[in-house]
């Protein structure tokens, strides 16, 4: 019999790994689905720090469902161990992985070099990165992309086909035919699911027939706020901001939501409810990635796209023609001479390094300031002690006084919420066994609760679980 272990991404958010031993044709076959990066303080530290071991020699392929680091992160590092197989992917989430690989292993070896200074000063032994770019530039080497639909033939007799999962460029369903007992059973890895609500990407593809299914349940708890009413709010906090002659400041995740975001000011701009003249997008990360965007247009919601391409007659550089991209620190470092009037887009999402910490230095003790928080916060983070109304805070190691207004909009989310999972889950004929992973254990045990009454039956794995397929 195929077996699942459970490596990652149980009990927690991130981390996501899955190790699949296939009883196949000739042997026994190790394939790895997900290698991703535990993220949130020392333990995921510890975590992310573990060698590979021998897994790192003995896998067979890599299979990735999209490109964020809680699913990519930690691919380097298993290069780095000796891994020398194919990693399978999309197209869009090669391209992703070019610029956010590298982007990684560039901030892995600012911190590190800063982390040495400290510890050479306090007469400690130096550590080493996870990876470097050359690791990186060999990672990049070993994927193979393949489109939607495309069946693909792995070691071991086993069968890989991509769905679109509809949640960030290139994010995948991933189908699976595994033989296992004399038979192929069907496993359904739900990657990270689109809210169907958002735009840019096309909704996630229903999959109907499966023997074991891996469910995400991020927002397994709860529905998010219709997108109409978000959008409303956003205008008129916008609005308020122009009146009141303030900048608005926006932490945004450089892959998703910044793009949406770009998109909803460009409707604004379009319909003539945005007053603002200035608007910067002031992270080279996000400035890439939007780039990489607009190059796979093709690729993403035709209906979203043409309500630009309408207003803009076509003209894709008229969008948003008040956008400007602020790629150096120089430029950067010019916008805190503008008090009044702009937008400013930045990293990091969770405001806990990076761009925007350091315009929060030039704005957030000024009260005509507004911070507008769009994405998640989590626990720990700078970005959550906002959230939470904190007074004061330290930025750059400088204390500032809160005196700029929090608004903190939902709405913007780009996975699926409660109804939604629910919804897709539904969709499966047969009742394949559910596990949820990528969830919170109190979001799991009411995503599970949920189910049940739908007549769905799930089970929460813990980590190291071994089951067979």
């Amino acid at each position: 019999m195929s077996t699942l272990t459970f490596q990652g991404a149980v009990g927690e958010v991130t981390g996501s790994r899955y190790l699949i031993e296939v009883d196949g044709d000739g042997g026994a076959y190790r394939l790895l689905l997900e290698c991703g990066l535990h993220q949130g303080g020392s333990d995921a530290d510890a975590a992310n720090a573990r060698p590979f071991g021998a897994l790192a020699g003995q896998l067979e392929a890599v299979v990735l469902s999209h490109g964020h680091l809680d699913h990519s992160g930690l691919l380097p590092k298993l290069v780095r161990e000796g891994y020398r197989g194919p990693i399978h992917c999309t197209r869009g989430t090669r391209d992703l992985l070019d610029i956010m690989l590298r982007d990684a292993a560039f901030v892995m070896a600012k911190d590190i070099e800063w982390e040495n200074k400290w510890r050479k000063r306090n007469d400690k032994p130096p550590v080493e990165p996870l990876y470097e770019l050359e690791d990186v530039e060999r990672t990049l080497a070993l994927c193979e992309s393949h489109g939607y639909g495309q069946p693909v033939n792995l070691p071991g007799g086993t069968t890989l086909v991509f769905r679109d999962a509809g949640h960030i460029l290139g994010s995948a369903i991933v189908e699976l035919g595994i033989p296992s007992g004399g038979q192929i059973k069907r496993l359904v890895f739900s990657g990270d699911l689109g809210n169907p609500g958002s735009v840019l990407m096309k909704d996630p593809e229903k999959v109907f027939d499966a023997d074991l299914v891996l469910m995400e349940s991020t927002y397994g708890d709860r529905d998010h706020r219709p997108l109409d009413e978000t959008l409303e709010e956003f205008a008129r906090v916008l609005a308020e901001a122009h009146a009141d002659g303030g900048n608005v400041l926006i932490p945004a995740f450089a892959v998703g939501r910044t793009q949406e975001i770009l998109y909803h000011l460009s409707v604004l701009y379009h319909e003539g409810r945005l007053r603002q003249q200035m608007v910067f997008l002031d992270s080279p990360m996000a400035i890439r990635v939007t780039e990489l965007y607009h190059r796979a247009r093709k690729s993403l919601d035709s209906e979203d796209l043409k309500v630009l391409n309408i207003a803009a007659s076509g003209d894709t550089s008229r969008y948003l023609p008040i956008l400007r991209l602020t790629r150096t620190v120089e430029e950067s470092m010019a916008i805190n001479r503008i008090h009044g009037g702009a937008i400013i887009i930045a990293g990091a999402g969770m405001c806990n390094g990076g761009r925007i910490i350091h315009h929060f230095r030039y704005n957030l003790e000024k009260p005509n300031t507004r911070l507008v928080i769009v994405g998640f916060q989590a626990a720990g983070t700078l970005g959550r002690q906002l959230v939470d109304g904190a007074e004061r805070v330290r930025v750059l190691g400088q204390e500032l006084a809160v005196k700029a207004r929090v608004h903190t909009i939902g709405g913007f989310s780009a996975h699926a919420g409660q109804s939604q999972l629910i919804g897709w889950a539904g969709a499966f004929r047969d009742h394949p066994r559910f596990y949820l992973v990528h969830g919170e254990p109190g979001t799991q045990h009411v995503l599970k609760a949920a189910l049940a009454e739908s007549g769905i039956e799930a089970e929460i794995p813990a980590y190291g679980d071994r089951i067979e397929i």
